[in-house]
């Protein structure tokens, strides 16, 4: 499959391949709409079935970048890149040395940072080649606590929208995956008061999610079929697909995986299911935001801005009224936002 016809393409303007023989070094980088400034979004190194699934994920998170972006209201486009390759296994110091080579050579129309698979420490290493790495130790560091807050504030958006309450005192939410986003994410909704069940591929994480945090544990698969008010998907993307979709039992769908539909089409079918769905790239902006504000802001106004997350997911679920779904609102307020931007310039 060529790239312009690909499935994912969207008028991307710029794939870029790279490959560095001695460190076996296999990545793509994606900017899908650079109107608003230099792609900006993490770099994830994934164990991928085939290159065209890791073409198909760069792209599908590229293009969420650019929404998130936007509605975020930061200065930078929608960019990713992928890493071929088994975190565990195949990361190396001079695997990352090799991609900020190759990222420099881009010369700033992509920054990268933190995501799945790829550590603080990791920025740190390709920082050293390219000074378009941000989210290292001398910077924000690891942005999961401030990723972990915007949600929690569209979760509390998104159940006083669909049930009318203003807390998630006694809340039943069900979290998928405990990784630093959604563990920190369940520290907070306890403290809120909500009722957790949880499920993580490490076990040790759910044995801490059940002492500390009181929470009911289930197996990976079992997750869909839990009965709850929320359902926050917090792992990889495409957990709300033709398998499972039929299987879930919650009102509300909000986490903070990226790509989160496998198929657009599956924000209909949750919409026809009676389940509310808060576009991923909205709530989960708060890292980003914490990455773009790195050399300009401090915590505190950080922290601020991820707050308004709560704002805009209240707009957007206003908005989305007689049959509009909440997704298709976020995506035109965002291209509402860039086609201004770039009146705006031209005017000028």
């Amino acid at each position: 499959m060529t790239l312009f016809t690909h499935e994912a393409f969207d008028d991307h303007e710029f794939v870029h391949h790279i490959h560095d023989a001695d460190t076996g070094l296999r990545a793509i980088v994606a900017v899908h709409n650079a109107t608003l400034g230099p792609g900006l979004g993490g770099l994830r190194m994934f164990n991928y079935a085939s290159d065209d699934e890791a073409l198909t994920d760069v792209l599908r998170l590229s293009r969420g970048m650019t929404y998130k972006n936007a509605l975020a209201g930061i200065p930078y486009g929608g960019g990713k890149a992928v890493i071929l390759g088994d975190p565990a296994s195949d990361k190396s110091p001079a695997l990352m040395y090799a991609l900020g080579r190759a990222l420099n050579k881009l010369n700033g129309h992509y920054i990268t940072a933190e995501d799945v698979g790829t550590t603080v420490a990791d920025m740190d290493y390709i920082r050293k080649e390219t000074p378009f790495a941000r989210g290292t130790s001398h910077g924000v560091g690891d942005p999961s606590p401030f990723t972990a807050k915007g949600v929690r504030h569209a979760i509390h958006a998104a159940v006083k929208s669909k049930l009318g309450i203003d807390n998630v005192e006694g809340v039943k939410i069900s979290i998928q995956g405990l990784g630093n986003v959604g563990y920190a994410l369940a520290q907070m909704l306890h403290i809120d008061g909500a009722t957790l069940i949880v499920t993580d591929v490490n076990a040790v994480r759910l044995a801490q999610a059940k002492n500390e945090m009181n929470a009911t544990t289930v197996k990976p698969d079992e997750i869909y079929d839990v009965k709850c008010d929320v359902f926050a998907p917090c792992a990889m993307g495409a957990s709300i697909n033709n398998q499972t979709i039929g299987r879930l039992k919650a009102l509300i769908v909000c986490g903070a995986a990226n790509n989160q539909l496998a198929l657009s089409k599956h924000g209909q079918d949750l919409h026809n299911k009676g389940i509310l769905y808060v576009p991923d790239f909205v709530a989960n902006a708060g890292g980003v935001i914490n990455i773009a504000l790195e050399d300009s802001a401090t915590s505190d106004v950080i922290m601020a801005r991820v707050d308004e997350i709560r704002g805009t997911v209240d707009e957007i679920l206003e908005r989305a009224t007689d049959g509009n779904l909440p997704l298709d609102v976020a995506e035109a307020l965002a291209m509402d936002r860039i086609h201004q931007y770039r009146a705006e310039t031209r005017a000028a």
